[in-house]
């Protein structure tokens, strides 16, 4: 058992390098913890990183004279690839976060009762309620509301207008 032992492992000279199940099998019991140690200094999924370069390490089929310290270097380059591909998307992330100027948390007195808008919403005229209905939470086009409602585009412009001009009084909005 030694003798099959010694000759699957990466060391051993004779094999060169085939990957075959068994030699793979043993390549990963011997060195798959400390490669994912190893990972773990450049990136968060060093398991993955692992079992990437023990796939390539198979499809590649031998022709190595060490696989062991391929399979480390290989390792240690997709690590650092993965870090550095996290760090980028997070700063890009946070940079697309910052260049939308419009957007701030709401504050508690910004915020609209619903049992108010709902009332102010409830007093329109339906025709004006059922515009804003389908303008707003419909997300319809004046086009679309106007063949709706069976008017033209800019009265149904018009009305809505004038629903939220009502809604704006009637909540005391600006």
């Amino acid at each position: 058992m030694a003798d099959v032992l010694k000759a699957m492992d990466d060391s051993s000279p004779g094999r060169n390098g085939a990957c075959d199940a068994e030699r793979l099998g043993a390549l990963f019991d011997r060195h798959a913890a400390a490669l994912a140690l190893f990972a773990s200094q450049w990136c968060d999924c060093p398991e993955d990183v692992v079992q990437e370069a023990l796939v390539e390490l198979g499809r590649r089929g031998g022709g190595l004279d060490d696989p062991a310290a391929w399979l480390f270097r290989v390792v240690r380059n997709r690590a650092i690839d993965r870090g550095r591909a996290l760090r980028r998307r997070r700063r890009h992330e946070t940079a697309a976060g910052q260049q939308r100027a419009g957007w701030s948390p709401a504050v508690e007195s910004d915020r609209l009762d619903a049992a108010a808008a709902l009332a102010a919403v409830e007093r329109l005229p339906e025709e004006e309620r059922e515009i804003v209905v389908a303008r707003i939470w419909g997300g319809l086009t004046f086009q679309q509301i106007a063949a709706m409602a069976g008017v033209s585009d800019s009265a149904a412009h018009r009305r809505y207008e004038k629903a939220l001009a009502s809604l704006r009084e009637h909540l005391r909005l600006p």
